[in-house]
């Protein structure tokens, strides 16, 4: 099928994009919905399948941010020539070892002032010491069939759910119960945290756990034991505590303390 394209096709695809990429940024669903073409292909080729217009209102809600002031990062402006668009942007979550995220590119295609084609690529890319770098393969192709906005979604879902629950006081927290109480499966969030954020969960949570305690270390007024706090942040062995603490500060309690108790004098 040839499509008008030239000069004269620019503005209003330029138009159509520009009203697309609003309707993300303020997470309007219908507005999404409302600018796809009923003979839309949507090219994911993240997870290698093509998406129908009857496809596309599940994953376009399953992909906009759940929380106000949440918004994907454009890393370019909007690139237009004739009937064809490219945008491309950034969408990072926190990974067991810094920061984890997806550089992705948009090339749309607009027919009769509508969203005609989509091809979408992302590449997963995590943070060393001189940045976010390409992370190699791509994670394993999953039948979940989730795409980089889902993951990122549900990454930030599951942050806030663990930030303001505080599930991981439990010490018998485990993964059904984290899947039930976020409103995802457990082979999601299996999925997210060992092919993406690359950590097992009970990494993530005795990480949370510990973040718990060291801010009970900020507090002057907490006198307890820190094997106590330990305890009373959900950890259910020392020595899981003990290897956790020296990963993420490279000393032991014990002469962490005492760091902390010299520069207090100094």
């Amino acid at each position: 099928m040839t499509l008008p394209d030239g000069p004269a096709q620019t503005p209003l695809t330029a138009d159509t994009v520009l009203r697309y990429h609003l309707c993300w940024k303020h997470r309007d669903l219908d507005g999404v919905i409302a600018l796809y073409h009923p003979d839309i292909q949507y090219h994911d080729f993240f997870q290698n399948r093509v998406l129908g217009y009857r496809e596309l209102r599940d994953y376009v809600r399953a992909c906009l941010p759940h929380e106000a002031g949440e918004d994907i990062v454009h890393s370019d402006r909007i690139r237009v020539d004739g009937c064809t668009a490219f945008i491309q942007y950034q969408v990072t979550v926190q990974g067991g070892d810094g920061l984890v995220a997806f550089q992705s590119s948009e090339a749309i295609t607009v027919k009769d002032g509508l969203i005609w084609r989509v091809n979408e690529y992302a590449t997963l890319v995590r943070q060393n010491g001189n940045g976010l770098v390409s992370s190699g393969p791509r994670p394993a192709t999953s039948r979940l069939g989730l795409s980089p906005r889902q993951l990122s979604t549900m990454a930030q879902d599951l942050e806030h759910y663990f930030q303001r629950q505080r599930p991981y006081l439990d010490p018998e927290l485990d993964l059904q119960q984290v899947a039930d109480a976020s409103g995802y499966s457990r082979n999601q969030i299996s999925y997210l945290l060992n092919q993406v954020l690359g950590q097992s969960f009970y990494r993530y949570v005795n990480q949370a756990r510990l973040q718990h305690l060291m801010a009970s270390l900020d507090d002057d007024s907490v006198e307890a034991p820190i094997d106590d706090l330990a305890f009373n942040a959900g950890f259910n062995s020392l020595s899981a505590f003990y290897k956790c603490f020296r990963e993420h500060t490279g000393l032991t309690p014990k002469a962490y303390l005492k760091q902390i108790s010299l520069r207090a004098r100094t």
